[in-house]
């Protein structure tokens, strides 16, 4: 998508503070941190949201969920616990429209919904 920035991130014509990289993902550090450690898993093929995840792109969210162990463990936050959130449509709080996972952690975070 042209006017993505998520996509312009990815490809690299954003700059971006990355974490860790594969094929599939890019993990950054979120810009407007929630929590001690607050990053951001995207996927690497623009997926507006969980809605449209289906046989042909399912690769990538599964892709994103194994690299959310690993990007734990690299923060320092495996040992503790940490909070994994995908929001989906403008009701679910999603601001931008590629499929992206929140890594919060460093902290004992609160039960209540926002």
């Amino acid at each position: 998508m042209e006017d993505c920035i998520f996509c312009k991130i990815i490809n690299k014509e954003i700059p971006s503070e990355a974490v860790y990289e594969d094929d599939y993902v890019l993990c950054i550090k979120d810009i407007n941190p929630m929590a001690p450690v607050h990053l951001l898993v995207l996927t690497k093929k623009h997926i507006c949201c969980a809605n449209v995840i289906d046989e042909t792109n399912s690769l990538y969210a599964a892709k994103a969920f194994e690299a959310v162990a690993k990007i734990a463990k690299q923060a320092g936050i495996d040992k503790n616990g940490y909070r994994v959130v995908n929001n989906c449509g403008d009701d679910g709080g999603q601001t931008v429209k590629h499929l992206h996972f929140h890594i919060l952690g460093g902290k004992k975070l609160p039960i209540e919904m926002a």
